[in-house]
């Protein structure tokens, strides 16, 4: 399949690493719906990704709502007929150690982080088993192979994801369709950034110093840039990753110990 024929719905996509995956995307004239909470940050992303030619339109909507997933394959069927791929972008959760945090702490990241995946996933994948093709990218993060008492949510909302991708892989893999994750590690984000001032709070350091420490713990020792997340999530949807599929890749520098 030609990439000038491709349709992508991406998640969460209106800043950071979803929008920047969505913009490679665009250079590569896939059509894109993009889809948020917040209108007016779709609406700026939409006028940028417009400048590179490619065909774009946006949905304001909840990942945590069910009907979601079918109001965006709705719109990408009545404009393009057709959806190849998905990337599963999902907001991160706060940070908070399990004593601290709320029962609706947990019920929001497992409703955003993991139900939310499973919904788009299950809605889209008969439509690529007809199509006899389709991509589907989730991005995860480091924490599940590397976890901390002050990112458990994080860490458990995500963690079943791992088994979801996997399943998915080995079902779907005779359809020509393929799912992976991507799990990032430290990016330069808004979320990064609001991280490192409650660590840096919590811990009564200067932000400078806090990133600092972070970088030390990174044998690449530096940040990701969003646009490198966004280069994996691109390669893994193309033809020449075509016999990869069920894998979980980290993207992180080298910080992940395990194998």
């Amino acid at each position: 399949m030609k990439s000038n024929s491709r349709v992508a719905i991406v998640t969460g996509s209106s800043k950071g690493i979803g929008f920047s995956i969505a913009e490679t995307l665009a250079h590569k004239n896939v059509k894109i719906l993009l889809i948020s909470r917040k209108k007016k940050n779709l609406i700026s992303a939409c006028k940028k990704l417009k400048k590179t030619g490619a065909e774009v339109q946006f949905l304001v909507g909840d990942l945590k709502s069910e009907k979601t997933p079918k109001k965006a394959i709705n719109i990408c069927i009545k404009k393009w007929g057709r959806v190849d791929i998905l990337i599963n972008n999902t907001g991160g959760p706060p940070p908070g150690t399990i004593l601290n945090l709320k029962k609706n702490d947990w019920e929001n990241a497992i409703q955003n982080n993991l139900k939310s995946v499973v919904r788009f996933t299950t809605e889209i994948l008969p439509i690529m088993k007809k199509q006899k093709w389709g991509r589907i990218v989730t991005i995860n993060s480091t924490i599940v192979k590397e976890p901390s008492p002050n990112m458990i949510l994080s860490a458990t909302s995500r963690g079943g994801l791992l088994a979801f991708n996997k399943a998915i892989a080995i079902e779907f893999a005779k359809y020509n369709i393929t799912s992976n994750i991507i799990s990032p590690g430290a990016v330069s984000s808004e979320r990064f950034i609001n991280l490192i001032k409650v660590a840096a709070k919590n811990e009564k350091k200067t932000i400078k110093k806090k990133i600092s420490e972070i970088k030390k713990l990174i044998p690449a020792n530096r940040i990701a840039d969003p646009i490198e997340i966004a280069n994996t999530a691109s390669f893994l949807v193309s033809e020449k990753a075509s016999y990869i599929t069920g894998i979980n890749l980290s993207v992180d520098g080298g910080f992940t110990k395990s194998y």
